[in-house]
């Protein structure tokens, strides 16, 4: 017998996804909030542009209206002198004063000419100050738009970061599982990305358990300088076996930003490098004794990051 309204089938939960699947979540959301960093820069330079244009449009105007203040007052000024000397109705005592008919005509002309002239020149300058408040106006609206714009950007960059950090604390649970203890352990740590740095990573990690000897490089043994200058030899780039020279072999960037890939010195003589992995891991030769084991970066005293390649 069938009671009504039970369930058919036992309800199952949902498969948990598999370190492949959260790895790929974790690399589509790095293109994404890359791709959205980019669009930011460039809002941040259409706003600089808008900015600018707004300023040279201010100092126009400014200059126009000084410009206008100017004209006006040099056309008042002939407006007012032939009206007191009676305009160009006075010929009768002009010619009274002994002044001949060409030489009065000359400077009646002439004064009727600058006039003429003064009067074009202040509707020019009325209009030129027109159209640079047309574009004051113009170039401040569009700044007031990429900075709407740009607030939007970096509110969509947050939510996205925060979207990495809770995939990354999934993708890396297990990882700190296994790494937490003193007794090295090799460890299957996914990481994220197809380009060099992360292929050297994955070449590091294929290294764990080798022992620490100082001034090795492979193929059996490396002290901590010489696994990062192994690693990224397998995908064709060189680096000096020696911390303050790879210290100086790529561009720094900010511990916020750290890639599978880069690289991590520590102290302040920068005595010593390990390779970030993801989810606040690296590899590292860490000293004679040790072998090559992935390690926690947290608690130790990182002097700076820097990004060998993409």
């Amino acid at each position: 017998m069938i009671t009504v309204g039970a369930p058919m089938m036992a309800a199952t939960a949902e498969p948990k996804p598999t370190t492949k699947q959260l790895a790929a979540e974790v690399e589509k959301l790095y293109s994404d909030i890359e791709a959205l960093t980019e669009q930011y820069n460039g809002e941040r330079v259409r706003l600089s542009a808008a900015q600018r244009s707004a300023d040279v449009a201010k100092k126009t105007l400014a200059k126009s209206e000084d410009e206008l203040a100017e004209r006006r007052q040099k056309a008042a000024y002939l407006a007012q002198n032939s009206y007191m000397n009676g305009g160009f109705g006075s010929a009768p005592f002009a010619l009274m004063g002994g002044i001949d008919p060409e030489t009065y005509l000359d400077q009646a002309s002439t004064t009727y000419a600058l006039e003429m002239q003064q009067g074009q020149e202040v509707t020019e300058v009325a209009n030129a100050m027109k159209a640079a408040e047309r574009a004051k106006d113009g170039a401040s609206a569009r700044a007031a738009e990429v900075k709407k714009l740009l607030s939007s950007l970096e509110s969509q960059r947050k939510k996205i970061t925060k979207l990495v950090a809770k995939s990354e604390s999934k993708l890396y649970s297990t990882v700190a599982a296994s790494v937490s203890g003193g007794a090295a352990r090799r460890v299957s740590f996914p990481v994220v990305g197809d380009g060099k740095a992360a292929q050297a990573a994955r070449w590091a990690l294929t290294q764990q358990q080798k022992p620490y000897v100082w001034g090795a490089a492979g193929p059996s043994s490396f002290d901590c300088s010489g696994l990062m200058m192994a690693a990224y030899h397998t995908v064709g780039i060189s680096l000096p076996h020696y911390t303050g020279s790879q210290w100086t072999s790529g561009t720094h960037v900010s511990t916020k930003d750290m890639r599978p890939g880069d690289l991590i010195f520590f102290y302040s003589d920068l005595h010593h490098v390990g390779m970030f992995l993801g989810g606040g891991f690296m590899i590292h030769a860490p000293h004679t004794g040790d072998v090559v084991r992935v390690a926690p970066i947290a608690g130790r005293p990182i002097a700076g990051v820097v990004r060998i390649a993409d």
